[in-house]
C-alpha cells in the first residue's frame, strides 16, 4: 500500500479532504487519462479499458486506487477495479440476470426468493464498481437512488407479508446514501412488527472506509438487531483504514460478516484465502460465504472451477479455526438460490456405522445409537419438541418429513401426459404420498 500523498494525482489534497467520504465520492476515477496518473497502463491495457467501457462503467475511489500496485497489472486490487476487454464479451452461457432476481420480484427492487426473507434494493449506485459485479445490469448504469415510490412499494410488500422476518438491504451500496436516507429506510423496516432482523450489505468498509463514521454507527445501533455483511476478497484490502471502519461498527454492537467471491487471479489460492479469513477474524469480521463467481455476462475471465473452490475449502477445514471457515456456495442459475458445496467427509454408511474422514485423511467409524426417531412423536403424530407435524417443510426437507415421496420438476413430458388423462387439469398425485 502506497502513501497516497506520494501519488501525483492527489498532490495538494489535505488530510481532511482525504478522510471525507464525500470527497472520496466526488473524486472517483472514471476515465483512462485520470487512472494513468495513479498506475502504469500498457497500451494493451488502455485498449482493454476502452473496450470494456463501451458496455460498463468504471469508478474507483481514490482510497482504493492507493492500494493498487502501480507497476503490476496482475495486482489483485487492480484486477477488481480496472476493467479489461473481456468484460465487453458475452459467452453463450452467461446471462444479464443469472440468478433470476427480477423473476422473483413481486414489486420493483425487492426479491422474495426464500420463505422468510427478502432482498431490498434501495439504490443502483456504488462507491466503486467492482469488475465482478453480478448485478451490473442495473448497478452503475446510472448513479441513481431508488425513488421514494419504489421504496414505499417495497415497504408495503414487507408489511403485508407477515412471514418475512429478515430483510437484507442492498443495492448498489446502501451506504452511498446519506445518514438520513439510510435511517429512514432502517426505521421504517424496524417499525414493522414481524421483521426480526435487519441486514445491510455494503462494500464501503473495503473501498471507501471513510464512509463508516461514529455517527453512522450510533444511528444504526438504535435499531438493533442490525447485522452488516461486507465484501473483502484479498488480504491487501485489510488495511488500518478498513480495520478501523470495521472496529467502529463492531464497537456499536453490530455483528459483521464477510462475503468473498472466488476470483481467478485474485484469491483462487488456498493460502491467500487462509490469510484472508484469518485476517478478517483479527478485525472482528466473521467469514460468512465464499461465492462461486456467477454466470453474469462478461465475467468468464474471473470464474474458476468448483473443483478449485472445493480444494480451497479442503485447505481451510482443519487447517485453521472453524470460526474462520466460511460456507462455500454456488448461487444457482435460474433462481435456485445458494447451494452449499463442501468436500465429502462421509465415506460410507452402514446399518449402525457411518465412516467419516478428517482433513488429514484419518478415517473413523462413528457408531450410531439404536434409536427410532419416531419416539419423538406423540400419539397424534406431532413432534414432542415443537408440537408441529413438520408437514410445512419444503423441498428435500419435505421428503425427510414424510410429507412427500417425490419432487418432480414442472414441465416434464410425463406430467403433460398426466394432464391429458385428467380433464380437470390435475397431474395426478405426484407430490403427495398416496
Amino acid at each position: 500500500m502506497r502513501n497516497w500523498r506520494e501519488i501525483p494525482l492527489f498532490e495538494g489534497v489535505t488530510d481532511s479532504e482525504w478522510n471525507d467520504w464525500h470527497w472520496q465520492w466526488k473524486n472517483r476515477i472514471e476515465d483512462v487519462e485520470t487512472l494513468s496518473k495513479v498506475v502504469e497502463l500498457s497500451d494493451e491495457a488502455k485498449r482493454g479499458i476502452q473496450e470494456a467501457l463501451t458496455r460498463v462503467r468504471m469508478a474507483i475511489t481514490p482510497y482504493y486506487a492507493s492500494l493498487m500496485d502501480p507497476h503490476d497489472e496482475s495486482c489483485p486490487v487492480r484486477l477488481q477495479a480496472i476493467p479489461r476487454g473481456q468484460e465487453a464479451r458475452q459467452m453463450p452461457w452467461e446471462s444479464v440476470d443469472p440468478l433470476d432476481e427480477e423473476a422473483d420480484s413481486p414489486v420493483p427492487g425487492l426479491t422474495h426468493r426464500y420463505p422468510d426473507r427478502v432482498l431490498f434494493l434501495v439504490t443502483e449506485q456504488c462507491s466503486m464498481y467492482c469488475r465482478h459485479c453480478t448485478r451490473r445490469r442495473v448497478v452503475g448504469v446510472t448513479d441513481r437512488v431508488a425513488p421514494p415510490e419504489r421504496i414505499e412499494q417495497g415497504l408495503q410488500y414487507i408489511r403485508e407479508h407477515k412471514e418475512i422476518r429478515d430483510v437484507l438491504i442492498s443495492g448498489g451500496d446502501p451506504f452511498t446514501l446519506s445518514d438520513d436516507k439510510v435511517e429512514f429506510i432502517v426505521r421504517k423496516i424496524r417499525e414493522i412488527p414481524h421483521v426480526e432482523i435487519i441486514r445491510i450489505g455494503t462494500r464501503t468498509p473495503v473501498v471507501m472506509p471513510q464512509r463508516i463514521t461514529e455517527k453512522l454507527a450510533r444511528m444504526l445501533a438504535k435499531y438493533h438487531p442490525v447485522y452488516i455483511n461486507t465484501h473483502f476478497n484479498h488480504p491487501k484490502e485489510i488495511t488500518p483504514e478498513s480495520s478501523r471502519a470495521c472496529a467502529i461498527l463492531a464497537d456499536a454492537g453490530i455483528p459483521l460478516g464477510n462475503q468473498s467471491v472466488l476470483l481467478r487471479g485474485v484469491n483462487n489460492c488456498p493460502f491467500v484465502m487462509r490469510e484472508l479469513v484469518q485476517g478478517l477474524l483479527r478485525i472482528r469480521v466473521k467469514p460468512y460465504y465464499i461465492y462461486q463467481c456467477d454466470l453474469t455476462w462478461g465475467l468468464e475471465h474471473f470464474r474458476t472451477t468448483i473443483g478449485e473452490g472445493l480444494e480451497i475449502m479442503e485447505y481451510l477445514r482443519g487447517h485453521t479455526t472453524g470460526l474462520a471457515v466460511p460456507t462455500y456456495v454456488v448461487d444457482a442459475p435460474g433462481g435456485g438460490g445458494k447451494i452449499p458445496l463442501s468436500p465429502q467427509y462421509i465415506l460410507a454408511m452402514g446399518k449402525n456405522t457411518v465412516v467419516v474422514r478428517n482433513y488429514e485423511g484419518v478415517i473413523s467409524g462413528y457408531r450410531e445409537p439404536e434409536y427410532d426417531p419416531s419416539e419423538n412423536l406423540d400419539a397424534g403424530g406431532k413432534c414432542r419438541l415443537c408440537r408441529s407435524d413438520h408437514r410445512d417443510a419444503l423441498g428435500v426437507a419435505g421428503l425427510l418429513a414424510g410429507e412427500k415421496v417425490s419432487l418432480v420438476p414442472q414441465g416434464t413430458k410425463r406430467l403433460e401426459r398426466r394432464k391429458d388423462h385428467h380433464p380437470s387439469g390435475e397431474a395426478g398425485c405426484v407430490f403427495t404420498q398416496e
